[in-house]
């Protein structure tokens, strides 16, 4: 084995509110690093092209693209993944209306979704549904429909406001 092949990057940052220090292969991505070395799968490989969202995490609050981001570059940063989203209270109310509205089928693509649906939340409580559209643009999925997923964000949103939302019976179930 060469010299170069067992080097190995020493990083400190925080993910999920806690302080961490991690030795990965420098050329890994933030998005191997959370999985193979920390065993956080919630995080998924989906295109490693940047062009699917379901990567997602969010970084110092901005959503990232984990499989763009060489893992190098988190350091002293504040990473965010979905093992992160629930608090000691309970689900976020995003996870709860993506639940209750069933906005996912396979599942695979929600945890992107939800990360940067958290950071549109944190930046504009109250979206209309093209903010959302826009915000949620980048993260793809394969199996529903959006409508659903958008319709989710707005009752997170209302229900965060402390705002009473219902949703046409229509629309809950799916058809426009």
């Amino acid at each position: 084995m060469s010299q170069r092949t067992k080097q190995k990057a020493h990083i400190g940052f925080n993910v999920n509110g806690d302080p961490v220090e991690v030795a990965f292969a420098p050329h890994k991505t933030l998005l191997e690093v959370l999985r193979e070395d920390m065993n956080l799968m919630g995080t998924k490989h989906g295109c490693e092209l940047g062009e699917c969202g379901t990567c997602a995490v969010l970084v110092d609050g901005r959503s990232i693209l984990s499989c763009l981001m060489l893992g190098l570059d988190a350091e002293g940063r504040h990473v965010e993944t979905i093992e992160g989203m629930e608090t000691s209270a309970g689900l976020h109310p995003l996870q709860e209306t993506f639940a209750d509205l069933g906005a996912a089928q396979c599942g695979y693509c929600t945890p992107g979704f939800l990360l940067v649906a958290k950071e549109l939340l944190a930046a504009k409580p109250n979206p209309t549904r093209e903010e959302i559209k826009e915000a949620l643009s980048g993260n793809l999925c394969r199996c529903t429909g959006y409508i659903k997923i958008y319709e989710a964000v707005e009752l997170a949103a209302a229900r965060m406001r402390g705002a009473e939302m219902e949703l046409p019976r229509e629309s809950v179930y799916g058809y426009e």
